[in-house]
Formats: structure tokens, sequence, C-alpha cells
């Protein structure tokens, strides 16, 4: 077994979407990035390949790379996915947490863990996804920005 940890934290900014483990939020503003900087989706992915000993998205998927200019974070999650089935490893579970004073996400958890949890391949029950304000202190309780860590625990295949 492996585990792995992820970090990642966004801008808000208007004119931009906001889109949190795959699914868009309404909202006034939105994460500022080069890919759609779903903060949720590239925590996971850090985690992911922390786990595997592969490194991290910005090296898998440079923001110097024109060909990640605006694009989906599910689609380099399942890049990641195929990195993993490569190396033989598989997800055992994965807890994340975003860190957001604003807008209010409970009722958008359900469908993001179900989202997240088929592109990992692994039954709901086997990914939680949390949400929690900072109380108004630093950057995520100004509504600056908006952050996020995720825990992996992968398994070998056949083990």
């Amino acid at each position: 077994m492996r585990i792995g940890h992820g970090y990642d934290v966004h801008r808000l900014v208007p004119e931009r979407k906001l889109i949190l483990g795959g699914v868009e939020i309404p909202f006034e503003l939105g994460l500022l990035g080069h890919s759609d900087a779903d903060v949720l989706t590239h925590a996971l992915m850090d985690a992911l390949l922390g786990a595997a000993g592969l490194g991290d998205i910005g090296g898998a998927f440079p923001d110097s790379d024109p060909a990640y200019e605006g694009i989906s974070s599910l689609l380099l999650l399942e890049r990641v996915m195929g990195m993993l089935a490569g190396k033989g490893l598989r997800v055992g579970s994965a807890d994340m947490t975003i860190l957001c004073q604003r807008p209010k996400l409970a009722g958008y958890l359900p469908q993001i863990r179900a989202l997240l949890a088929q592109y990992l391949g692994i039954p709901g029950d086997r990914v939680n996804v949390k949400a929690t304000t900072e109380e108004g202190l630093g950057f995520t309780g100004r509504g600056e920005g908006v952050a996020a860590h995720a825990v992996v625990l992968l398994e070998e295949d056949g083990g």
C-alpha cells in the first residue's frame, strides 16, 4: 500500500467558472488557472502522483504547455489513472477537504463524490469529500481563493 497527500490553491476571480471535483458550482467568481483550475481535482491528482512516486501535476502537465490551457481537470485525472495502471497501482480510497468561505458547498458534495469515485474506478463509499470554511481567517476566509487537501491510499494490483 502507498499513501499520498496533495494540496492545491487557486485565486477566485471574476469571469471564470467555479469547478470543483469536475462539478460546475454556480457562483459569481471562479478559479484562476491555466487549466480549468479545479483545485480539488488538482489536489487529488497530486496525491495520486505522489503516492505512486510519479512527481506532481506541474511536472506531468506543465502550465507552460499550451496543450493544457483550459483543459478539463477530469481529462487530466483520466491520464493520471492511466499512469497508475501502468505501474500496477489502483486506488483503494480517497479523502478530500475543500477550504472555501463561500459559496456553501454542502449541497454539491454528493455529486462531486459520485463523479470522482467514477473517475477513480472505486465505489462511492471509498471516496469522501468534505468542505469547511476557515471562520473568516486567511486568504480562503477572506474569499480570495479556494484550497483543497487530498489523501489517497493506493494498492498494488493483486495485493
